[in-house]
């Protein structure tokens, strides 16, 4: 794959730009979907909703921030699986992990589940240019070890080259020696290639939005973002954002008193880390020491600053190219992190921590004004200004949502036909949806309301799961693969609670057992909004969640 910013890059780009417009005759006459809106989609990995648009005071994200002020933000979005494969598939084909099959990192769903369509797909089957840059759907068997190509994208995806040092001996100990460390700002001169992929998804993606420009045909370019995924690689210079005398621990610490041990999620890839090893902490439920501790949250911190750059400089350069009144901007995370809430790191579990993701939209002309002339409504903010006021979101909703919505919701905002809600089971069925349309949170008086969503908001649900290999943490409970999964925890949050169960699990059947209850989980949003305590009562718990299924 051609390096971007090289000759070659672009020879290349142009190469296969040209090619698909000749297929789409984009080059003889406008296509039907001329005056269709652009989509640009940015997938953020393991971004919990530590942003100044969230309320977070600390935490510096203008750029972000910025978008949201032009956005409808929504302040309750859940995740369907607090894991990267599991979850993006979910989302982009629209349907929850247990109708995709896919709750480990070992199989493609549509040889694995059925031929489901996704997002992109559905865009390219309706005249779009779709494009992937960066981390959209998780490499390997996943995506068949090809992004899902041919069927979602018009062209073969987009990875940066310097993507491979990621998990290496690439972070400057106090030793002056090289290791694999969990907590690693770089002098970015000095690592391979002297890049980040972050920064080459940038450089790449505004490369595809120059091609584009021009072209008679609508886009849909995904870009994925790897930070603040572990390692916490990242320019050392935004350690500066964040002194670490500034740096408070999580509010709760401790591992809650009633927490079942099958709902911990042990964070054994954290502790595979060099710096993390050297500590010798105890397995399963450590603790870290307090300044390591204050360390991984500067460094996540950190890496959110980092993000907000690349995120700023996509963005400005949608305006630059005249895009941003053409362009639908969706913004949303594959699930959250922990970072010390409940003695947790990582994610791996059912709650909200892991869970809650930014979710946002700018629709141009209905979540904005259409920018004017010369207008910029995206310039690029320095996260390093103290002079930067912090924007606040352009309209909220607080209603629960789920990341299964973002199927019918972009394809409802681009004026397409939203797929219809999935018959149960749906196996069989390519296209269709197992997620609400979000359309009238937009107030879109001339669009037809999905009939699914209700009115009252503690009608509301989200539902997440989690699977586990035992009942106790061991070395496979963050990640366990299909065969090795015997339960399954099954969440659903109201705006009221979160209650959660662990039921038995056939990996054979792919079914739960609600008769053969192992453990539950019962929160009061109000009165415990971090969810510590545990007030689940096992009598009754198992015949109440299935009464509130999907």
């Amino acid at each position: 794959m051609p390096t971007p910013g090289s000759g070659r890059g672009f020879l290349w780009l142009g190469l296969v730009l040209s090619s698909v417009c000749v297929a789409l005759g984009c080059e003889t006459q406008a296509n039907s979907t001329t005056d269709a809106l652009n989509i640009l989609l940015i997938i953020v990995d393991d971004l919990r909703p530590s942003l100044g648009c969230y309320g977070d005071k600390l935490v510096r994200s203008p750029n972000i921030d910025q978008l949201a002020s032009h956005s409808l933000l929504f302040q309750n979005a859940f995740a369907q699986q607090a894991v990267c494969a599991p979850s993006r598939v979910s989302f982009l084909t629209g349907r929850r992990p247990d109708t995709t099959r896919l709750y480990d990192f070992n199989s493609y769903w549509r040889v694995h589940a059925g031929n489901f369509s996704t997002i992109p797909q559905y865009f390219k089957e309706n005249g779009y240019v779709t494009m992937s840059v960066g981390k959209v759907f998780h490499p390997g068997i996943t995506s068949n070890h090809t992004d899902d190509s041919p069927y979602s994208w018009s062209f073969p995806p987009y990875h940066p080259s310097s993507e491979k040092y990621e998990n290496t001996k690439t972070c400057r100990g106090p030793d002056g020696e090289l290791h694999a460390n969990l907590l690693c700002p770089v002098d970015v001169v000095d690592v391979p290639e002297g890049t980040l992929p972050d920064k080459q998804s940038t450089e790449q993606a505004i490369q595809l939005l120059e091609k584009m420009k021009t072209s008679a045909s609508p886009f849909f370019l995904a870009v994925g973002y790897h930070k603040p995924h572990i390692p916490f690689r990242y320019p050392k210079e935004f350690q500066k954002l964040y002194p670490l005398e500034n740096i408070t621990l999580a509010p709760d610490s401790e591992v809650p008193d009633g927490l079942p041990p099958v709902a911990y999620n042990p964070w054994m890839d954290i502790r595979q880390r060099e710096d993390v090893q050297a500590l010798n902490i105890s397995v399963p439920y450590g603790p870290i020491p307090v300044e390591f501790q204050r360390k991984i949250r500067q460094s996540y911190f950190a890496s959110v600053s980092y993000l907000d750059t690349q995120v700023g400089r996509l963005l400005s350069a949608l305006d630059d190219l005249q895009l941003a009144n053409s362009t639908i901007v969706a913004f949303t995370s594959d699930h959250g992190w922990a970072l010390g809430e409940h003695g947790e790191w990582a994610k791996y579990s059912n709650f909200d921590v892991a869970t809650h993701v930014p979710l946002m939209f700018y629709v141009p002309g209905r979540t904005a004004s259409l920018p004017e002339a010369g207008e910029k409504l995206f310039p690029y903010l320095d996260p390093f200004d103290s002079a930067s006021e912090l924007m606040e979101p352009g309209r909220q909703s607080m209603d629960l949502v789920e990341l299964v919505s973002l199927f019918p919701t972009l394809a409802g905002l681009a004026g397409l036909q939203v797929p219809p809600r999935c018959p149960v089971p749906s196996f069989h069925v390519e296209l269709c949806r197992e997620g609400k349309n979000l359309l009238k949170h937009f107030r879109f008086r001339d669009l037809e309301e999905d009939p699914y969503l209700p009115g009252n908001p503690r009608e509301l649900i989200a539902y997440s799961q989690y699977p586990r290999p035992a009942d106790f943490p061991q070395w496979n409970s963050d990640k366990p693969s299909l065969k090795d999964i015997k339960i399954m925890g099954y969440s659903i949050r109201t705006i009221d609670y979160r209650y959660t169960v662990w039921v038995g699990f056939n990996p054979d059947e792919f079914l739960a057992n609600f008769s053969d209850i192992h453990a539950g989980e019962l929160y009061f949003v109000d009165s415990d909004p971090l969810q510590d305590h545990n007030m689940y009562n096992d009598s009754q718990g198992g015949d109440l969640f299935q009464l509130l299924m999907p």
